[in-house]
């Protein structure tokens, strides 16, 4: 596994934590945590990236930028509405359609080969999320403009993620990141003033807002970028799989929720599909 794919992967676990610390922020208008943390995440990623003496990175072309910025604030404005407007199980499920779309659109946009074997890893973990957050969905007819919008939220992430690193995006400095997280919170700030009423955060929202900025809004798009630029995108859009089932264990852990067979199993899936994967790829 490359260096780049490895970074990949440390956006995946950053990524688990997000479901924890949304609950320990819970309480705040979804739009104002999201202006909050990724203004944590890219003023932090901003002092990076001048402590390196990076600045001039921070000047991508407009094609960067509405790439970025759509792409993050996009994702996570769809996601909202998802949640708003149709039951949370079955609208992340829809969502967790996005490491599955990685795997095909590699091929098409990157000319990347796909073979059986990888295929059958990503389906693998398909079936153990669907098993995990899927059992017992309904999709009522009412709900569907926020299933439309949770299956918006796959597409998006998917198509930024892949063409990340298409030879147009593939130059643009990872350090351009820090400027897009800013873009997104400027963007979510409006969004909120506009749709919600401000709450002032108590101690331990603001910790969780922190650590959200720091880690599954803020660290975890800079390695993200390096992965998907540089690395195996096919195999990183398998082992994304991991995430929804980590995020589950790292709860169960924190106390909401028990271990049962259901999660043993989902477990198993998942990590099953991620080794077919990596034996493709070998």
């Amino acid at each position: 596994m490359s260096p780049a794919t490895i970074a990949g992967c440390g956006a995946l676990a950053l990524w688990a934590f997000l479901a924890l610390l949304s609950r320990l922020a819970a309480g705040l208008p979804p739009l104002q945590l999201t202006a909050m943390g990724f203004a944590v995440g890219g003023l932090v990623g901003l002092a990076v990236v001048a402590a390196r003496g990076g600045l001039g990175a921070l000047r991508p072309p407009p094609i960067a930028w509405l790439h970025g910025v759509g792409g993050l604030f996009g994702y996570h404005a769809l996601y909202f509405i998802a949640l708003a407007l149709a039951p949370a199980v079955e609208a992340n499920l829809i969502n967790y359609l996005w490491p599955l779309l990685i795997v095909l659109l590699s091929a098409p946009l990157r000319g990347l080969r796909l073979g059986p074997a990888r295929l059958a890893g990503v389906g693998l973990g398909f079936l153990g999320c669907a098993l995990l957050v899927g059992t017992g969905a309904s999709f009522p007819p009412e709900a569907i403009p926020g299933f439309l919008a949770a299956l918006g939220c796959a597409v998006v992430w998917a198509v930024y993620s892949v063409t990340s690193g298409t030879r147009r995006l593939a130059t643009v400095p990872t350090e351009a990141v820090a400027g897009f997280c800013l873009g997104t919170a400027a963007l979510a700030v409006l969004a909120h003033l506009a749709f919600e009423a401000t709450v002032l955060p108590d101690a331990r929202q603001a910790v969780a807002v922190l650590l959200l900025g720091l880690g599954p809004v803020g660290a975890a798009f800079f390695l993200w970028d390096v992965g998907m630029k540089r690395g195996d995108p096919r195999l990183l859009g398998t082992l994304a799989y991991a995430v929804p089932v980590t995020s589950t264990l790292l709860l169960i852990l924190a106390g909401e929720g028990a271990f049962t067979a259901k999660v043993v199993l989902a477990t198993l899936m998942v990590t099953g599909g991620g080794f077919i994967a990596a034996r493709a790829r070998a």
